[in-house]
């Protein structure tokens, strides 16, 4: 089974109704829509028939458990597109041990606490017609606040090439609560240096 979250409920927020690019962004609904979408996460992973969780593990994993919201790793980010008409394939190290395919669109980059970062953006493999972004990454809290495999991000595209991508939204992969979930390791290319902390941290033991 995939470890994807791909609702509405947990996608990067982007700014809408802008067409040279994200303009400035509203503090107070920003929180507000994290707020909500953090509540409707944990309400689908303790009442939802398709919740990764056994029913027998939400009383300990349960609540999920996140950084406090913080809004300086909420930033712009401009797609760098791979050559046209090519997407580099990617081959992800999943943790059943196996491989699943991607394609990368190309790199998003963006400053963050001083920092010129990057992450590849990717899609699966003979995505036709791209409805979301895939970003996984690692950083320097994996394996300590976070869970070591790496967190995931989904965006939606901008015909701009501009994007808001707020790591208040980074999620854990579904094998994270359950190991029958098959999910894709981030690449070399997305292992950030730096400490990440903002998103949802490592589960409850």
């Amino acid at each position: 089974m995939k470890a994807i979250r791909a609702t509405a409920a947990v996608m990067i927020v982007s700014l809408a109704g802008c067409t040279s690019g994200p303009g400035a962004p509203d503090t107070a609904k920003q929180l507000k829509q994290l707020t909500e979408s953090r509540e409707a996460t944990e309400r689908f992973m303790r009442e939802s028939d398709k919740s990764p969780i056994p029913p027998g593990k939400r009383d300990v994993l349960l609540p999920l458990k996140y950084f406090d919201p913080d809004l300086s790793y909420s930033t712009i980010a401009q797609l760098d597109l791979s050559a046209p008409g090519s997407r580099p394939a990617a081959d992800m190290p999943t943790s059943t041990g196996k491989t699943m395919r991607y394609e990368r669109v190309g790199f998003l980059r963006f400053t963050l606490k001083g920092e010129e970062l990057s992450l590849g953006a990717f899609v699966p493999e003979g995505t036709e017609r791209i409805s979301e972004l895939f970003v996984p990454f690692a950083d320097a809290t994996s394996g300590q606040d976070t869970y070591p495999a790496g967190r995931y991000l989904n965006i939606e595209p901008r015909s701009t090439g501009l994007y808001q991508i707020d790591f208040n939204y980074a999620y854990n992969p579904y094998c994270a609560y359950n190991k029958e979930y098959e999910c894709p390791y981030p690449p070399p290319t997305n292992r950030l240096k730096i400490p990440i902390r903002a998103g949802e941290k490592v589960p409850a033991s």
